[in-house]
């Protein structure tokens, strides 16, 4: 049985990406890196795009992760800005289905709820929260950065528990569970 795994964190987005990657032995968890990417110096949207894809394939050949979790698109202000979202969310999960990696979505208000406790709480309350359970030294200049790890570990927490969340690895097993999403 593998005692070991690697989980990479994605909070997905158009100006921001955050990110963050964990391995967990046994039941410990411990964090190797988390960061942003930043898309706004990007003025077109399919190039923004092209570096959320660039930027996760990346990291999946540099820390070779075991299992993606990400942000699900939340309806915030606009259906605009949840196209982007999810046009976001999409690309980084392409580049793990890929490199055949298990994806977990999870809703913004399931991983604070996971790291906190509270399904309300802020992006800074979560931050403290994820200091306290992985102690990093620096703070990040961005919360997207926190929130990328904060998938992760709400991952970590979630499948100690029995899977209720889809995983899919691979196009082949993706198309399979999702019949109704290919085009006649």
């Amino acid at each position: 049985m593998k005692t070991e795994r690697i989980i990479l964190g994605i909070d997905p987005g158009t100006t921001i990406m955050g990110y963050g990657v964990i391995i967990q032995k046994g039941n410990q968890m411990h964090m190797l890196v988390m960061g942003v990417l930043k898309l706004n110096k990007y003025a077109n949207q399919a190039l923004k795009l092209r570096k959320i894809f660039e930027r996760t394939s990346e990291l999946i050949k540099e820390y070779n992760p075991d299992e993606l979790a990400i942000e699900a698109p939340f309806y915030g202000k606009n259906v605009q800005s949840m196209l982007k979202l999810g046009r976001a969310q999409g690309v980084a999960m392409a580049a793990a289905l890929n490199c055949e990696i298990p994806i977990f979505e999870y809703s913004p208000k399931k991983i604070k709820q996971s790291v906190t406790g509270n399904g309300s709480a802020s992006k800074e309350q979560v931050a403290a929260m994820l200091n306290t359970l992985l102690n990093f030294e620096t703070k990040p200049d961005y919360l997207d950065a926190t929130d990328g790890l904060a998938a992760a570990v709400c991952h970590f927490f979630q499948s100690k528990l029995p899977a209720t969340q889809s995983s899919v690895t691979g196009w082949k097993a993706f198309l399979s569970q999702n019949p109704e999403r290919v085009l006649k």
